[in-house]
């Protein structure tokens, strides 16, 4: 393979295959976009924080230091207890509340505009076709780690019953040891059960995933509502999901050692070996936390060669190639690019 040379994605899935090399996955929102661009735009979460018009909630994200809507909403809701407590002027008290239901309400609005109302909008050819897609990682012991904290990869791994993957969460039993199974009551879905065996990894968090303060929980869809609907609800109630907003790199990494679940995912991603597959992913200036990542991975098991070997980098454009070439020497082990549209992932 010549050093500039852009591959075909069946080229690369045959040759890693040939070398009997461990492959794993990094989406990024270019995954989502593939699905639909008119409502996938780019960091579509982010931006909408920033373009928010609040005098207060400007003040409160500068003085914080970054855009990490959890811990935003938090500050908001202490604040508010604190003020009410110690009878604050009610003026002042009036524009904490309006403050945070505009910050809420926005939110509301637009994960419901990013998202297609529910799980069977996506048509079952794309789903199915999608699934086929991701399970060449995930049925041959690699991992799949994404950016994004939508619903699409979430909703396509549960449509199709997925048997080969596991997101680390399970339910605990609440009864004692003697009940009988088909009677016993169990915990709503936490993170840990089954972390071990964990190999879909969301390093930026995601919209189901909600944060107890002791507990790393997952919402689902249940009869009654679809999972937006429970999400929104929990965000109804003060509970908000793990997300990271956070502008650069650096910002992004501190609020993912900060959460348990987040850290374990990237230190997943720092353990990798054979060969990683990239789609969607641009490597832009705020992903120099993955890129360190990546290198960790590198780095390891120098002796006995159990480290991450290789990088494939899927392109759009030109453009694209152009700028993976210009940092290329950031990684520390060999890339390769490929054209991200012979990926075939929806049809």
């Amino acid at each position: 393979m010549a050093k500039n040379e852009i591959l075909s994605y069946d080229y690369v899935i045959d040759y890693l295959a040939k070398n009997n090399r461990q492959k794993h996955l990094l989406l990024g929102n270019g995954f989502s976009m593939a699905y639909d661009t008119k409502i996938f735009s780019y960091n579509a979460l982010y931006k909408f924080i920033d373009s928010i018009d609040n005098p207060l909630l400007k003040k409160l994200f500068s003085i914080i230091g970054n855009k990490n809507f959890e811990i935003v909403m938090q500050q908001l809701d202490n604040f508010l207890e604190i003020a009410e407590i110690f009878g604050t002027d009610k003026e002042l008290i009036k524009k904490i509340k309006d403050a945070g239901n505009e910050l809420k309400n926005s939110l509301i609005d637009a994960v419901k505009g990013l998202h297609p109302e529910h799980v069977f909008t996506i048509p079952e050819e794309k789903s199915s076709a999608c699934y086929k897609w991701l399970n060449e990682y995930l049925s041959k012991g690699g991992n799949v780690f994404t950016t994004n904290y939508d619903l699409l990869l979430y909703w396509v791994l549960m449509r199709n019953d997925s048997q080969n993957h596991t997101d680390g969460f399970g339910r605990d039993k609440e009864d004692e040891e003697f009940v009988p199974y088909d009677e016993a009551n169990y915990s709503e879905l936490r993170w840990g059960k089954n972390k071990k065996n964990q190999n879909t990894h969301y390093l930026h968090g995601a919209l189901p995933f909600f944060d107890t303060g002791v507990d790393i929980i997952k919402e689902e869809y249940t009869t009654e509502h679809f999972l937006l609907q429970n999400i929104n609800e929990r965000m109804l109630r003060k509970e908000y999901p793990i997300f990271v907003t956070s502008g650069n790199g650096r910002e992004k990494l501190m609020n993912i050692m900060h959460n348990k679940y987040l850290t374990f995912c990237y230190e997943q991603l720092c353990n990798i070996q054979g060969s990683l597959v990239t789609f969607g992913f641009n490597f832009g200036e705020y992903d120099e936390h993955i890129i360190e990542a990546i290198n960790k991975a590198a780095k390891q098991g120098k002796r006995t060669g159990e480290k991450l070997l290789s990088i494939y980098v899927g392109v759009y454009s030109e453009s694209d190639a152009e700028h993976i070439e210009s940092i290329r020497k950031k990684f520390k082990c060999k890339v390769n690019l490929f054209d991200s549209k012979t990926a075939k992932v929806w049809d």
